[in-house]
């Protein structure tokens, strides 16, 4: 039995591996997806005690929700789960437009939970910030929706440290999501001290930073989609990320574990984060991530890590 962990000051405890759902339903984000082999991926997470499982209405758009809620319909137990969505996204005139007012978002969550097929939200965030709603205002929306049984916590996603306080005016926001990884370490400066000192957990998406950390890739690797422009994966910047990665292959290797199981052991020993949210496209990638949990780091293992990539 996998010893679960508490989000924060709220009351939802998780094994530390949740799953991220982009790739189940999320027809716009990848090519080729199938719904059947979505299901598999959230049956596997549930058949290997993974109860936390991260989706948005953005994902789809809402066909994620729905692939998760028949799961979670079929499966019987819905107390068992711990579902987070997020909601910000609206369409308008063929155009995505993001609202963060409260009337939008109440209607969201009543949406999200038609599309679960549940009667509460465990967790739910506003997946990006407007530029007019002042976001205590937008956080007071979750907090009524929250007294009323609709959602359980309250989360914010792709936040700023100012919007963050803001947000956080009242106390009531409970979670905190954004990119992080040992690549990408800007949230150390300001937002996870904040995270910390409020009690607010804070879950990374990206923590292998579009594979580069999940130790798969040569200088000889190739890629075709958005990693083409970015300059993480070209000429020497890529070399150089390349090297730091087989520094970590050397810990790894000591450990018989996979590069990628040690980077998210790394960020499970980081003050704030609590639980983590890789995606899976197969269902065997979903018990290959929790291998992660057998990965044990010494103090000065963790520390060898933080100087990796510090320079």
């Amino acid at each position: 039995m996998t010893q679960k962990t508490r989000i924060g000051k709220t009351d939802l405890y998780v094994n530390p591996i949740g799953l991220g759902t982009n790739a189940v339903g999320g027809h716009n984000i990848y090519p080729n997806l199938s719904d059947e082999t979505g299901r598999e991926v959230v049956r596997a997470a549930f058949e290997n005690g993974i109860q936390f499982l991260d989706t948005a209405f953005i994902y789809g758009p809402g066909r994620s929700e729905e692939l998760i809620g028949e799961v979670i319909k079929e499966k019987g137990n819905r107390q068992d789960v711990v579902i987070a969505t997020k909601g910000a996204h609206k369409f308008v005139d063929g155009k995505v437009v993001v609202d963060n007012s409260p009337v939008f978002l109440q209607e969201s969550v009543e949406n999200s939970l038609r599309r679960l097929q549940t009667d509460y939200i465990d967790l739910y965030y506003i997946h990006f910030p407007d530029e007019t709603t002042p976001k205590d205002e937008a956080v007071g929306a979750l907090a009524k929706l929250k007294e009323a049984g609709k959602i359980r916590a309250i989360g914010v996603s792709n936040f700023t440290i100012d919007q963050l306080r803001q947000a956080n005016a009242d106390g009531y926001v409970d979670v905190l999501q954004s990119e992080y990884n040992l690549f990408k370490r800007e949230v150390e400066k300001e937002i996870l001290p904040y995270c910390v000192d409020k009690g607010i957990s804070f879950v990374p998406y990206f923590p292998l930073a579009a594979g580069l950390l999940g130790g798969k890739y040569t200088r000889d690797t190739t890629f075709v989609d958005g990693r083409s422009r970015n300059p993480m994966f070209q000429g020497e910047p890529f070399a150089r990320n390349l090297e730091k990665v087989e520094q970590v292959r050397e810990i790894a290797n000591a450990k018989g574990a996979e590069v990628a199981h040690v980077v998210l052991a790394w960020y499970l020993t980081v003050d704030g984060i609590d639980a983590l949210i890789p995606g899976a496209k197969k269902p065997e990638q979903v018990t290959n991530t929790l291998k992660t949990l057998d990965v044990h780091l010494t103090a000065e293992e963790i520390e060898r890590i933080h100087q990796i990539f510090q320079a």
